[in-house]
């Protein structure tokens, strides 16, 4: 992937070549302008170059935090199948004998 994603945070344009791993860059770097643009509505002044610092770590932990509970989900939602699985398939093996 050749791309070039351009973000623009705070007035400031950053460029970035995502790996080949990522679908669609654009969507991911819109999410994080969107996670910042939540935690921009917390700080009265936004010019402050000690606010965009919190700004971008109120965002980093917001991120963190949606990811962790993903995370988590996916565990527990990984879990559940296997053990339906699991029972199917002793369903299954009593079934045939």
């Amino acid at each position: 992937m050749d791309e070039i994603v351009k973000i623009d945070l705070f007035g400031e344009e950053f460029r970035f070549k995502p790996d080949g791993q990522v679908k669609d860059p654009d969507k991911v770097a819109q999410y994080l302008k969107d996670y910042i643009k939540e935690a921009e509505g917390l700080f009265p002044n936004k010019t402050s170059g000690r606010n965009k610092i919190a700004i971008l770590l109120l965002a980093a932990m917001n991120l963190s935090r949606d990811f962790y509970e993903l995370k988590q989900q996916h565990s527990e939602l990984k879990r559940e199948v296997e053990q339906r699985i699991s029972s199917l398939m002793n369903k299954v093996d009593e079934g045939i004998e």
